[in-house]
């Protein structure tokens, strides 16, 4: 059974981000939302690693530092906004940009020396691998 971390405030904040801008704690930059945002991300698990793919658009992979402390892995960094060089309006700015932040708390089964993690298409796969447990012994013990 995987334990998925409650975060209570995260619907409150969601809910207020869409129906008050009263609200957003986002400042406006450059005419984009520029503060902070949290990428979504899947987890999966096989027999022999964890994976967890965050989807990350438009953030180069200089902008992400990925670090493992005490068991909990973080996936920071930042989204900069880039105006397009044409004489085109922009009309509306749905995108998110600025920095994020986002940490996991991983088992005590990992091989830490073994985590990988690359960027493609807008998605960071991180591969954890788990330690391959040891093999019961049986042991005779002889009975004085």
């Amino acid at each position: 059974m995987n334990v998925i971390r409650w975060e209570p405030f995260r619907e409150v904040d969601e809910m207020l981000r869409q129906y008050s801008p009263l609200f957003n704690r986002t400042l406006r930059r450059n005419g984009a939302e520029a503060g902070e945002w949290t990428p979504v991300a899947d987890i999966s698990e096989t027999d022999q690693e964890y994976v967890i793919k965050a989807v990350l658009p438009e953030v180069k992979k200089e902008d992400v530092k990925v670090t493992l402390d005490n068991g909990i892995m973080t996936i920071a960094g930042e989204r900069k906004y880039q105006k397009e060089q044409n004489d085109a309006s922009e009309i509306r700015i749905e995108s998110f940009y600025g920095t994020f932040s986002r940490s996991f708390s991983l088992p005590e089964n990992i091989d830490a020396k073994g985590i990988r993690a690359e960027t493609k298409d807008g998605v960071l796969r991180v591969q954890i691998p788990k330690m391959q447990a040891a093999a019961p012994q049986t042991v005779s013990i002889e009975v004085k």
